[in-house]
């Protein structure tokens, strides 16, 4: 009785310390509580998406409310370890899943705007951030972060 007793008052100091009920909102501020998110959060911030949309309105599935909450919580869990192992890299990069699901919530959001390109006779193997870089998180060199896009892209 008292191993149960110690550990939800853990649980409740634990949830107190974190205010873990805030992760289940979709505030960007949420999203930016670890300093290694500043960079992605500031461009956010200063882009043409920050007065329409949130992470959550991008970065997560929203087939249906159970692949949401799944994908939440593993990506969730994922930044967790992620943090408090410091295995997360230097230069923050969404995973080859977040890409797929990303994208979808592009041609979601802008159906009428991308009809004619998916219809259209030419292969669709780009992402929509090929061309429209600036749109989500802001032009390139925007951020504090010293390990801008041109790392990665080479441009």
């Amino acid at each position: 009785m008292i191993g149960i007793l110690f550990f939800l008052a853990a649980l409740g100091v634990f949830t107190w310390a974190t205010d873990a009920p805030s992760y289940l909102g979709h505030e960007p501020a949420t999203c930016n509580n670890c300093h290694v998110m500043d960079a992605q959060y500031e461009g956010w911030f200063h882009a043409a998406h920050a007065q329409f949309t949130t992470c959550i309105d991008c970065h997560l599935p929203h087939q249906n409310i159970v692949s949401y909450y799944l994908y939440k919580g593993y990506s969730g869990m994922r930044d967790v370890f992620s943090f408090t192992f410091k295995t997360y890299p230097a230069a923050i990069r969404a995973t080859a899943q977040t890409d797929e699901i990303v994208q979808a919530n592009c041609i979601r959001c802008h159906t009428d705007t991308v009809e004619n390109i998916l219809a259209g006779p030419q292969p669709f193997y780009r992402y929509c951030w090929d061309c429209h870089r600036s749109v989500a998180h802001g032009n390139r060199g925007l951020s504090l972060s010293p390990y801008q896009d041109a790392e990665v892209y080479g441009k």
